[in-house]
């Protein structure tokens, strides 16, 4: 290979890599950035209803009831989170399309978010409501991948392992991934279990044998000491 050839690759690397940064910081900071929005957002509903956890939970899901109608509605999804139309525009389209529907709270949220330009983050910012009403319940989003779809005794069990581990009330999600190696993958926030928790709870059944297989062992050895003696 010569030098230049060398060259042309590492800068081509290196571009991937700037690109892949770019992208990763990009995820990032509309995260950080919709954590901030869910908080008020969900700050606010307490502050309107007394501290109730049931005003936080109304508040996310008419959240999510407008997203759902984003969804089905791409063309008016476009149009909120395009650059090239301005808030007051965006404003104009959402007051004719929901301002009469909304609750005083969201609707206050709406403008504040258009006046901002953070339209586009809608979606992040209902993901992170959700995950504040689980944390405030109490309720720990987890991800399991399995190489097949795991039936209901089985996910009853990992409930039960789970939620003694986790201190929470594991809200379970199941991927299925044919490629999945070990039996199942776990994850519950940046932490991944990449040990099956099935070959675990296995162990602990084994264990269990093996300490009863013990005991009754050791109750013979001492019967028959007992005799000889």
């Amino acid at each position: 290979m010569s030098p230049h050839h060398f060259q042309l690759d590492t800068i081509g690397i290196m571009t991937e890599d700037a690109q892949f940064a770019t992208a990763l910081y990009a995820d990032v900071a509309v995260e950080k950035m919709a954590e901030v929005y869910a908080k008020a957002y969900l700050n606010a509903a307490q502050e309107m209803n007394g501290s109730t956890d049931d005003a936080v939970e109304n508040a996310t899901v008419e959240f999510e009831s407008f997203i759902s109608v984003l969804k089905s509605q791409r063309k008016f999804a476009d149009i909120l989170a395009s650059a090239m139309v301005s808030s007051e525009e965006k404003l104009a389209l959402l007051q004719k399309a929901i301002a009469s529907k909304a609750t005083p709270l969201f609707w206050n949220f709406l403008q504040i978010a258009a006046k901002r330009n953070r339209l586009d983050i809608l979606s992040a910012i209902c993901r992170e409501c959700r995950v504040q009403l689980d944390a405030l319940r109490g309720r720990i989003p987890v991800t399991i991948t399995t190489a097949t779809e795991l039936d209901g005794p089985i996910l009853e069990t990992l409930s039960g392992k789970l939620r003694q581990i986790l201190g929470g009330e594991p809200v379970i999600r199941n991927v299925v991934d044919p490629e999945t190696i070990g039996g199942l993958v776990v994850r519950v926030g940046d932490t991944v279990y990449d040990a099956s928790l099935l070959t675990q709870l296995k162990n602990v059944r084994q264990q269990m044998i093996d300490r009863s297989a013990n005991e009754i062992q050791r109750r013979r050895d001492s019967f028959r000491n007992s005799e000889g003696n």
